[in-house]
């Protein structure tokens, strides 16, 4: 006896097996999606921020030169050293203009620069009477000028000079001058120009009578 085998029921079958994995399948995500935000937003990661670095080790050097004008000559030195913390130590010596050997000796550190002179330096000198007074009327002057232009800012205009008569026509007698030297020169420059035509036309009348 032949059985018959309904194919359309096993393939609707095998079509809900997969509707249904399908459907888990989406579910299983979005639950491992929700536990994952869950735990990530539970979860201290304070201590990954703080960002830390550590100190160098010490780096001591020491240096140390001398130098000249030329080949064989010296004039100056300079040493230096340094712990690696900060602290500097170091000492430079040269030869001033009067060939007197000077030296400073220093210390650098976070407190700032601490120079020590071999020589003190000369204070400066003093004024003179003269010079102080001259200073004093310097100052004298200044102030009342400075005065006098705070109360007026703006200059005023009666105060300005103006022309007299005589050099109004001075002026006048300079610009008519001026005036006539200027055609003259005018005169000359288009005389020349002229001339100049009239030997440029001749020496072209020349040159076609040579080829005639």
């Amino acid at each position: 006896m032949i059985k018959q085998i309904d194919f359309n029921a096993e393939l609707e079958t095998g079509d809900t097996l997969c509707s249904v994995t399908a459907f888990g399948f989406k579910m299983l995500v979005k639950v491992l999606l929700i536990i994952s935000s869950v735990a990530l937003s539970s979860c201290d990661v304070s201590h990954l921020e703080e960002i830390s670095t550590e100190p160098p080790p010490p780096k001591p050097y020491a240096f140390s030169y001398t130098a000249g004008r030329y080949p064989g000559h010296t004039d100056r030195q300079h040493a230096e050293v340094s712990d690696g913390s900060g602290v500097v130590r170091g000492t430079f010596s040269y030869v001033d203009p009067r060939h007197k050997v000077r030296t400073v000796d220093y210390v650098a550190d976070k407190e700032g620069f601490h120079p020590v002179l071999s020589d003190v330096p000369p204070e400066h000198p003093a004024d003179s009477e003269s010079v102080a007074a001259a200073k004093d009327r310097h100052f004298q002057l200044y102030a009342k000028i400075a005065e006098e232009h705070a109360q007026h800012p703006f200059p005023d205009e009666t105060l300005v000079p103006r022309q007299s008569e005589a050099v109004k026509a001075a002026a006048a007698k300079h610009a008519q001058l001026f005036r006539v030297i200027a055609e003259q020169h005018a005169r000359i420059a288009a005389e020349r120009e002229l001339l100049q035509q009239e030997e440029e036309e001749k020496l072209h009348l020349q040159e076609l009578g040579q080829e005639q």
